[in-house]
């Protein structure tokens, strides 16, 4: 595992942009799986910098809220269509979203599943990390090898992203999200990470036993991982327990921006 810490959470946009950056020089056709919420979405910002022929990209957003209206601004297909389609120049018919007003889906999750796999997979993975370990909406009790289905949110997860609505009684109560066992099959995981609200979390996610009481723990089982945090989400990590067993250094770089 890569673990970049960075002075603050501007930073962390940057230094991720770079990473991605370096993954779609190598792979102009490359496939991104694409996150949204506060940690991930300076990433975009900081790509769109690279000034990068992004023609050939394709992109699989991680979830979507199920119910909302077509074209509700803040449904994930509106948020990736201005903040990630728009701003890198991405072909729109390239760019795929859970379909969470079809009438059944349950079916549409299980057709996503199967369009990440016909793509080839996911070459880069972008994701962040919610303050009760949930990646994508796998919320805690979700199944280490799940794929991409109807999920129900917590309370928790409602409430924090309540601040996007006009109301708390606004935020749906189901999703469609891809699974953990979903985003393990892509070949490189990006998870970005900023704020000392999640210090505790990335601690138990990276430093305790992978359980489904801590769906972002599934990161100690791929072989490709990169982190990035400031240092204010990383301040409880200066060593990290495998599976609860010896403490062992996390390979990381101190970076100044």
């Amino acid at each position: 595992m890569d673990f970049f810490v960075v002075p603050d959470a501007a930073s962390t946009g940057a230094i991720a942009a770079g990473i991605v950056a370096a993954v779609i020089r190598s792979k102009p056709e490359a496939v991104l799986g694409l996150a949204t919420g506060g940690s991930p979405l300076p990433v975009y910002a900081a790509l769109a910098a690279h000034r990068l022929d992004m023609s050939g990209i394709r992109g699989f957003a991680l979830d979507e809220y199920v119910g909302l209206p077509a074209g509700h601004p803040q449904s994930y297909a509106e948020v990736i269509r201005r903040e990630v389609t728009e701003r890198l120049h991405l072909d729109p018919a390239k760019v795929s979203v859970p379909a969470g007003a079809a009438e059944d889906p349950e079916r549409a999750a299980a057709a996503y599943d199967a369009a990440i796999a016909q793509a080839g997979g996911i070459d880069v993975q972008i994701l962040g990390i919610g303050h009760n370990g949930h990646v994508a909406f796998n919320e805690p009790g979700s199944a280490l090898d799940s794929r991409t289905r109807v999920e129900a949110l917590t309370e928790r997860t409602r409430q924090a992203n309540a601040r996007y609505f006009a109301s708390p009684d606004d935020v749906p109560d189901r999703c469609i999200t891809q699974g953990l066992g979903t985003i393990l099959e892509a070949r490189q995981l990006l998870l970005v990470v900023s704020g000392a609200d999640k210090a505790d979390i990335l601690h138990t996610a990276l430093s305790g036993p992978v359980t489904t009481d801590c769906p972002a723990s599934i990161l100690q089982l791929h072989p490709h991982v990169t982190v990035v945090a400031d240092e204010a989400a990383a301040a409880l990590l200066g060593a990290r327990a495998v599976n609860g067993t010896t403490p062992v250094a996390v390979r990381s770089r101190a970076v100044g921006v």
